[in-house]
């Protein structure tokens, strides 16, 4: 197996700058992130900003050049995987004074940590000797954080050659991603977001890097981010008849996250962790038996012991007390932590303008949004530079992006190849279309507000970074989207990197005054909130099939309800205030869905 890191949590991707050069910042001190590999344009300007940076030898890869995409990604992961393992050598000949980098690293272990009790035990000894020897102990088993990176699987775009030509399915978005990082110098893992891409998991075995070596070691390790049990076993097992391992799954929250959220079928959080601790093993034993049959009929290495297998949890979570829980009680090998590292500088790239707009937001100012063109709702922050970017092209006549980049165009409505719905391109094709059909002004209003909602994420989702990286002045760049979660109204200031991990286990205190319920409360609340918008939408010609859909997430918005009841002794253990409170906002949930039962 690939070394582990020392802290129980990982900072997760977050839209395409803010976590981008997150292991340049936090993985020296043994905290793994993850970055985008969408946005090859970004990572290009990335590696020339980062080879100055460091003195490292930089050849540009043009957008005109053969595979430019994959072999962008590949050099890029190749000058972080260089300068990470720089700043552990600089930080080997380190002196243990307040100061130094070698210090920090230990302060911000974890309590439990071996080798933090190894770090107190060098500092309490009076014996220079012995000192000396522990320090040198304690310098040897300092690791990186991992270099881990992530494709959406449904952002897949078929590209073309400099005639036009289409080019052929290798050079699609999410299979160059894949062939950029496995032919990069990172050991590390991909994370394979948004569901199903049967083209890429085909590709998958073509890389012996994916599979087991003569050790049962693998080079590079597959993440499958899952919203819950099922969708981690259908996709574990067609793996596994690949003799690929899935080494994580990595469990996020289907609303309480950043960026896009896939909504389960009103299947809550808490339930979904019971169903994976009590089948873990059993997953574990199913897949393996597909896994070690599809090697032996390659003629494969076997390992002969079943490999590990993470399962981690993700999505706002926002106390200590929240994040031990689901490591003591639900087993999680590891928790993420996403949209509180935005206010930490020393760990995500947010530009100033809009790290103060976070700092200020109020959970008013944090919605599930319409502006994704993949139509996906989408987790966002109201009054962004690029939500007013937007409405000025509105306002003077010309709605839409002039779409570059292209990540996102998925509509072929009025066209042969596919367009993107923030572009101008659509938006104004579509737009005629609705003035034309003469609709009544009600239906017109609405279906116009809905074209217009849609915004250029391929730029606001990167621009964060690029502002940074080509030091360009043009207002289209200054246009920021940013996807925080609704956890962020319970966050407000500006922290040290010390300070959010201090927080993470229990040593600090970085929530405001706002009261906060349980982060399964929370999470109740946006399912409660989505169900009725549901309904709302869908009630004035709903359909058998509708009612099915909704009476089926209400029930089991009923059954995470009953389950949390019963849990609330192992959550507030002798602390019968805190259950009384959180009994109350179940029932008061409750009470909700009966009144606006179908």
């Amino acid at each position: 197996m690939l070394q582990t890191t020392p802290h129980t949590f990982h900072i997760p991707v977050m839209g395409l700058a803010f976590s981008v050069d997150s292991p340049l910042k936090v993985a020296r001190f043994g905290i793994s992130s993850v970055l985008s590999l969408s946005n090859d344009a970004l990572l290009e300007q990335m590696r020339s900003y980062y080879s100055q940076q460091y003195n490292l030898p930089y050849a540009p890869i043009s957008d005109k050049d053969e595979d430019y995409r994959a072999r962008r990604i590949t050099a890029c992961l190749n000058m972080v995987d260089t300068v990470v393992k720089k700043q552990m050598e600089e930080m080997r000949k380190e002196k243990f004074t307040p100061d130094s980098q070698v210090t920090k690293y230990f302060t911000l272990l974890p309590d439990h940590s071996p080798l933090k009790a190894l770090y107190h035990h060098m500092q309490e000894s009076e014996f220079p000797w012995l000192k000396e020897m522990l320090q040198e102990e304690l310098l040897n088993a300092i690791v990186p954080g991992s270099i881990d990176v992530n494709i959406m699987t449904k952002l897949d775009r078929a590209n073309f050659d400099q005639n036009g030509e289409l080019l052929p399915q290798e050079y699609c978005d999410a299979l160059a991603a894949l062939r950029g990082f496995a032919n990069s110098t990172v050991r590390s893992s991909v994370i394979f977001s948004a569901g199903m891409n049967m083209q890429l998991f085909a590709y998958m075995d073509q890389f012996p890097c994916f599979l087991p070596n003569a050790a049962g070691a693998f080079q590079k390790r597959i993440i499958i981010k899952v919203s819950d049990y099922r969708s981690a076993m259908v996709q574990g097992k067609i793996l596994a008849k690949k003799g690929l391992w899935v080494s994580e799954f990595r469990i996020e929250s289907g609303l309480n996250c950043g960026g896009h959220a896939f909504a389960t079928d009103g299947y809550l959080i808490g339930p979904i962790l019971e169903e994976f601790k009590q089948n873990r093993e059993a997953l574990r034993i199913e897949l393996y038996s597909l896994f070690s049959s599809a090697l032996a009929s390659k003629g494969l290495h076997v390992p002969i012991e079943i490999p590990g297998q993470k399962i981690t949890m993700q999505g706002g979570i926002g106390t200590a007390r929240e994040n031990e829980f689901l490591l003591q009680h639900y087993g999680m090998d590891a928790t993420g932590w996403g949209t509180p590292f935005l206010l930490v500088p020393e760990a995500t790239t947010v530009d100033e303008e809009t790290l103060q707009q976070l700092v200020a937001a109020k959970e008013e100012d944090l919605y599930l949004s319409p502006i994704s063109p993949l139509g996906v709702p989408f987790n966002a922050l109201r009054g962004t530079s690029s939500e007013q970017l937007k409405n000025m092209r509105i306002d003077r006549g010309k709605p839409g992006s002039p779409c570059i980049k292209k990540h996102l165009v998925s509509n072929t409505e009025f066209t042969d190849e596919p367009i993107c719905t923030a572009s101008r391109k659509y938006q104004r094709r579509k737009l005629e279309q609705l003035q034309s059909q003469q609709l009544a002004p009600e239906v017109y209003l609405a279906e116009k507000l809905k074209v217009l909602a849609k915004d250029c994420l391929c730029d606001g989702l990167a621009n964060a970074g690029t502002q940074i990286f080509t030091a360009s002045k043009k207002a289209s760049v200054k246009a920021v989207t940013i996807c925080p979660g609704p956890n962020l109204a319970y966050f407000s200031g500006v922290f040290t990197l010390q300070e959010m991990v201090d927080h993470i286990y229990g040593r600090f205190n970085a929530l405001n005054k706002s009261y906060r319920p349980h982060m399964f409360i929370n999470e109740l609340r946006m399912y409660v909130n989505y169900w009725k918008n549901k309904k709302a939408e869908q009630f004035e010609t709903l359909t058998g099939k509708q009612y099915k859909y909704l009476q089926n997430f209400w029930n089991n918005l009923q059954e995470g309800i009953r389950y949390y009841k019963q849990k609330l002794p192992d959550m507030f253990n002798e602390e019968l205030e805190k259950q009384v409170i959180m009994l109350n906002e179940l029932l008061e949930a409750e009470n909700q869905l009966l009144q606006a039962k179908l």
